[in-house]
């Protein structure tokens, strides 16, 4: 009888752990977070035993992905935008929208360059610089901020012959790492990862030149690990993550410590 009783144990055990959704939550998010966000997701998963798996790119073609059924269970966009859209469509869980940050972008070269990044959006009408690389601003918030900007200083029509576009932001800075572009406008918090900032510098291109980058995140209707995705989102609302996401260039909004 003690024998029939552990396997009947045993058995109902597999059955549980079969039945069980696992720890396990799928995020796509813009490639602007690609750095910060494999720290806060190691984080996460060491403080609750719940993995991330994380996909990065432009938070346009996520958008158009999640319309079209993609199996995602958050989505963090570059640009609040597109979450409002798929709350007001229906695709997002009601109430679950969150504006997590604000972000900026930056002149970046090459470690090496010669080029003097103090001298602002000018240097880019230096002979030396050839191809200038943006994300493409189709689809990428990055690179609609780059056009704004070079708009803003009258360099659009001066430099746009020498546009390299990247799929999303991290392609954007692979292009001058790669050597493909002199020069790129590309995030702030690509900039300021510890993996980027031994391959090149950086000056700040002032916020007073492009539309601010009110990046927002969502959990989508279509989740099947809804409470999961609510843990990581109220993770992200933590001051030490609010302090991470800083400490990447992201400025907090005012009143997320609160939550």
């Amino acid at each position: 009888m003690g024998l029939c009783r552990a396997v009947a144990i045993v058995i109902l055990l597999f059955s549980l752990g079969a039945l069980s959704p696992a720890q396990e939550i799928t995020v796509a998010a813009a490639a602007d977070l690609q750095f910060a966000f494999q720290d806060v997701a190691a984080r996460f998963q060491e403080d609750t035993g719940i993995t991330v798996k994380l996909i990065s790119g432009s938070s346009g073609n996520f958008y158009a992905q999640i319309q079209n059924g993609a199996p995602f269970d958050l989505f963090f966009s570059a640009d609040i935008d597109y979450p409002k859209k798929l709350e007001a469509a229906g695709l997002a869980e009601p109430g679950t929208l969150y504006e997590y940050a604000t972000g900026r972008i930056v002149l970046w070269a090459p470690k090496e360059s010669k080029l003097d990044l103090s001298r602002g959006m000018q240097v880019l009408l230096d002979p030396a610089v050839r191809k200038i690389a943006i994300a493409n601003p189709e689809h990428a918030p990055y690179g609609r901020a780059a056009v704004a900007a070079l708009k803003h200083e009258n360099l659009y029509d001066k430099v746009s012959g020498k546009l390299v576009l990247g799929e999303n932001i991290a392609q954007t800075a692979l292009f001058v790492v790669s050597g493909n572009a002199d020069v790129g406008i590309v995030a702030l918090s690509l900039g300021m990862a510890p993996a980027m900032k031994e391959k090149g510098k950086y000056a700040e291109i002032p916020v007073e030149d492009y539309p601010a980058i009110e990046q927002g995140a969502v959990i989508l209707s279509s989740s099947r690990k809804k409470e999961l995705a609510r843990r990581f989102l109220a993770y992200l609302k933590t001051p030490p993550i609010l302090e991470l996401l800083k400490n990447y260039g992201f400025t907090v909004p005012a009143g997320a410590s609160s939550h």
